[in-house]
């Protein structure tokens, strides 16, 4: 989770990821920030998001960013 945190707070810092559940629905990140999130997890995490995965539900929060990097690893 530590990496992953990293990641975003160089994409966007100033958010509290950690208890904010609604990064996409409350437009505390954007489309453009949220593709700058998926190259570095790609990169960082070493798995292949594929179109079909970028949608709001698996950037609204950390955890549910964790959840799709777990499932991609899995894979």
């Amino acid at each position: 989770m530590n990496e992953l945190l990293s990641i975003l707070n160089k994409v966007k810092p100033g958010i509290d990821y950690v208890n904010e559940k609604h990064l996409v629905s409350d437009e505390l990140i954007d489309s453009l920030d949220v593709m700058t999130i998926v190259t570095e997890i790609c990169d960082e995490f070493d798995v292949e998001i594929l179109p079909t995965d970028v949608v709001p539900e698996n950037f609204e929060s950390v955890e549910a960013m964790q959840k799709l990097i777990m499932r991609l690893q899995e894979d």
